[in-house]
């Protein structure tokens, strides 16, 4: 006697592509991990790599430029300073290179998420 399975047992595939899914909640619960500086800082790294971003952007570039990088940073930083009205001389802890650097550092992760992201949706699948 030959057993039948179901439909959705014998075909499993389907659940072999849910990683992206579980990847994409994963990094946004990191996120909602970070310090509240960093949660601060978050919407203005979002917003300048959203304006940068189109199949042409250097961001895309297989080695993207230094100097465009920390111009981008530094367009962050000032951006975040005038909104927030971060005020170096009340808040001692928040030094002004701490600042920048921190920015830099979570500007290289969203630019390597997004490369990443745009690096799988490109794959040919033949």
């Amino acid at each position: 006697m030959s057993l039948k399975l179901p439909f959705y047992m014998a075909y499993p595939m389907p659940f072999a592509y849910d990683d992206e899914r579980v990847e994409r909640r994963d990094y946004e619960y990191m996120k909602s991990l970070y310090p509240e500086t960093a949660k601060k800082l978050l919407p203005f790294i979002e917003e300048e790599c959203d304006r940068c971003e189109c199949p042409c952007s250097m961001m895309y570039d297989e080695y993207p430029d230094r100097l465009q990088l920390r111009m981008m940073c530094g367009r962050i930083c000032d951006k975040a300073r005038k909104e927030l009205k971060f005020d170096m001389e009340k808040e001692k802890a928040l030094d002004d290179r701490w600042l920048g650097e921190l920015a830099e550092v979570m500007l290289y992760q969203e630019l390597y998420k997004r490369r990443s992201d745009d690096r799988r949706t490109r794959r040919k699948y033949y």
